[in-house]
């Protein structure tokens, strides 16, 4: 069917400015999106909060959206119409999707072909938090750096909404996990089946031999700079560095790509290395997380874990939509472990 016009009302987020202040996150009444070609519109039923977010605050994201916008990386909804040229999505199916911004409102229009389905059974916080978190791990371990069961692998903020999860991955599968964090959730990682290893100490490299003296198989790496360093000195021969963002902690506001040239170059760097055999069979890459068949296969994959209990994301905590900047500040605060979710 296609959506028809309307004028119903619908509450969403807005940014109009950047800043360093959460409380720049405005709740405002906006006209309900249509279903245009191509599209479906998704009544969202949580949306997830990230660094993407704050990164959008801060005027620090690598691919802006023109101001005013609204921020929302990823969701889970139901369909409530859909417009010409869609096939196989049909209103009441529940989807995924990662529209990566615009998921902060009651209703979103997003593209059909990037859709994933998720089921009936699977609460939304939940399933929410595997739509990019849980897919960005999944995708780094099994399928850029592949480690093997009894390998070892180093996780840079491992109680982070991505962290968490590839550390309950890695360990599922077999794999010993260290996990750097602050000291306040190093018995959350112990829970978890990590090492956890103080990011604040004065030698995380010198605490990490401590741990593996031969290296570790792979590093998987947010921060980017010279965190990056770290990480590839700390690599056994034939290991992997996987690098998926980086750290805008002292840019200036307005700097959107400069935080993240350093963790390009650097990788640039290495891959050319590797290709003249300098490099120890070591090797390092960038991971972005896009929609597609493999996306869809690995988040079905992560839906069968969840109802077997055989995976559990954490979820740090829920929070209404008008309170998306008290969200905003939890996470800047890094006081969480897990994944923080909006529920409009």
């Amino acid at each position: 069917m296609r959506a028809e016009m309307n004028t119903r009302s619908m509450d969403q987020i807005v940014l109009t400015r950047t800043g360093d202040r959460p409380d720049l996150l405005q709740l405002r009444r906006a006209v309900q999106p249509e279903a245009r070609r191509g599209q479906v519109v998704v009544r969202v039923e949580a949306a997830g909060v990230s660094f993407a977010e704050v990164q959008l605050l801060r005027g620090l994201h690598p691919f802006p959206p023109r101001m005013p916008a609204v921020p929302g990386y990823d969701l889970v909804g139901r369909i409530t119409a859909v417009g010409p040229r869609v096939d196989h999505w049909k209103p009441g199916d529940r989807v995924a999707a990662m529209p990566r911004t615009g998921a902060w409102q009651e209703y979103v229009a997003v593209p059909a072909s990037g859709l994933a389905r998720v089921p009936e059974d699977i609460p939304a916080a939940t399933a929410v938090a595997l739509v990019c978190n849980g897919v960005t791990a999944w995708q780094m371990l099994h399928r850029r750096a592949r480690v093997r069961p009894g390998g070892t692998v180093l996780v840079q903020g491992a109680g982070g909404g991505v962290g968490s999860l590839l550390t309950a991955m890695a360990v599922r599968h077999g794999i010993r996990v260290i996990g750097t964090s602050s000291p306040a959730k190093h018995d959350a990682l112990r829970a978890m089946g990590a090492e956890p290893v103080d990011y604040r100490g004065d030698d995380v490299a010198a605490a990490v031999r401590e741990l593996a003296p031969d290296g570790v198989d792979a590093v998987f790496d947010h921060l980017g700079g010279r965190s990056l360093d770290t990480g590839w000195s700390l690599l056994a021969p034939g290991g992997t560095l996987v690098s998926f963002d980086s750290s805008v902690e002292g840019y200036e506001p307005g700097q959107w790509f400069r935080p993240h040239l350093p963790a390009m170059r650097r990788v640039m760097g290495w891959k050319l290395r590797r290709m003249l055999g300098r490099t120890g069979d070591r090797r390092a890459t960038m991971y972005y997380v896009r929609p597609g068949d493999a996306y869809r296969e690995d988040l079905e994959a992560m839906f069968k874990l969840v109802r077997t209990g055989e995976l559990r994301p954490e979820i740090a905590g829920t929070y209404p939509l008008v309170k998306a900047a008290d969200a905003v500040t939890e996470l800047m605060n890094r006081r969480t472990v897990g994944k923080l979710v909006l529920l409009p």
